[in-house]
């Protein structure tokens, strides 16, 4: 297992390209990931609101399958703390009680900003965006980055995507420069 743990905020769920990727990534070892039942039901009930052509069910079975493929990701009992922290918004606060509990390194979120350094340091924990996240991942292992992009890029059917469309549809999701590497390794490969 890997020397760190992160925990995905529900906003890094919600879509379904960052969220299978992040997947990719965690099973390459390279981390722990960790996540809530708090968490999906952030992702769930947003998602739900917003594409009335989901279904809960087809929700909830990506919910089971994140549970059963990342081994021991889900964290529960972090309740309890909920009330002793203070964020920026009172509704994040089920994010870093979870993290804590889960003994995580980092938040991932693209909501960096609510989760300010102070309110973390006394934790340990430290709050990344996708984007520097993934960067981070690039240090410690590109190759097994760059296996885990191939991967999450061959997984694609519907419709199957050439590098470049892979590579657009991870800068759509705010992942210019770990593009910018990944661009390096995987068109010239």
């Amino acid at each position: 297992m890997a020397g760190f743990t992160a925990f995905f905020d529900a906003d890094v769920l919600y879509g379904s390209e960052l969220r299978n990727f992040l997947m990719h990534l965690a099973l390459m070892g390279l981390f722990r990931a960790r996540w809530s039942e708090g968490v999906h039901k952030e992702w769930m009930t947003r998602l739900l609101a917003n594409r009335p052509d989901l279904s809960r069910e087809k929700l909830e079975r990506t919910r089971r399958l994140m549970d059963m493929h990342a081994e021991d990701a889900l964290v529960a009992g972090y309740e309890g703390l909920i009330e002793g922290l203070r964020l920026p918004d009172a509704n994040d606060r089920h994010v870093l009680a979870a993290a804590i509990q889960g003994q995580a390194d980092v938040i991932v979120t693209r909501n960096v900003r609510d989760f300010p350094p102070a309110a973390l340091e006394p934790f340990g924990i430290e709050a990344l965006h996708p984007d520097d996240f993934v960067l981070h991942l690039l240090d410690l292992g590109t190759e097994l980055v760059i296996e885990a992009a191939e991967g999450h890029r061959e997984s694609l059917r519907r419709p199957t995507k050439t590098v470049e469309e892979y590579l657009a549809m991870l800068e759509n999701e705010g992942l210019t420069q770990s593009v910018a590497i990944l661009r390096e390794y995987m068109v010239a490969g």
